[in-house]
């Protein structure tokens, strides 16, 4: 195959070295098991460096499970953090543990706790499916969710809509102090 992508067809290895070098390019071989071997007429240095990137591609692509942990008597305020990066790492095409801890005497109302976790849930619906339901294990309740398919995911907690609205607001102070 030639520099243009257009095949070249089946030639001698002398002539498909004399056909790289007068283009200035290198013959790389690129399936050597067929029969004949299929080559390349490429810059090296270019085709080890697309190489390298489709494999680092393919490592980083694998799914992490991220964790989020709650508490009964967690601030508004903690919440919408919480609640953010787990978008945030939905978002990446991660899978979230949600994990709520009881202490002491919060034991005695874990309904508490499982209305937390449904909040989560439904704070999360549109970047996640659940695929494990709110679980009662010890001191703990667990979740998992993972995301769906990136074109269904609509984010409802972006950090970029309060900043905005943090802004606007300023901008209404600012505008009152001066007149």
């Amino acid at each position: 195959m030639g520099a243009t992508a257009e095949q070249l067809g089946v030639m001698k290895l002398s002539d498909a070295l004399r056909k790289a070098q007068s283009l200035g390019l290198d013959l790389v071989e690129v399936a050597p098991t067929a029969n004949p071997p299929v080559c390349k007429i490429v810059d090296f240095g270019k085709f080890r460096y697309d190489i390298a990137k489709q494999e680092k591609e393919k490592k980083s692509s694998g799914t992490k499970l991220k964790e989020i942990k709650f508490r009964v008597n967690i601030d508004d305020h903690d919440y919408m953090t919480k609640i953010r990066h787990g978008e945030a790492f939905l978002d990446k095409g991660n899978k979230v543990r949600v994990q709520l801890q009881f202490r002491g005497r919060e034991m005695a109302h874990q309904e508490f706790g499982m209305q937390l976790m449904y909040k989560v849930r439904d704070d999360l619906n549109g970047m996640s499916q659940v695929e494990m339901e709110p679980k009662a294990a010890g001191r703990n309740i667990t979740m998992t969710l993972s995301p769906l398919p990136a074109a269904r995911r609509k984010r409802r907690f972006s950090v970029a809509a309060d900043d905005a609205d943090a802004e606007a607001q300023n901008e209404v102070e600012n505008a009152t102090a001066e007149s």
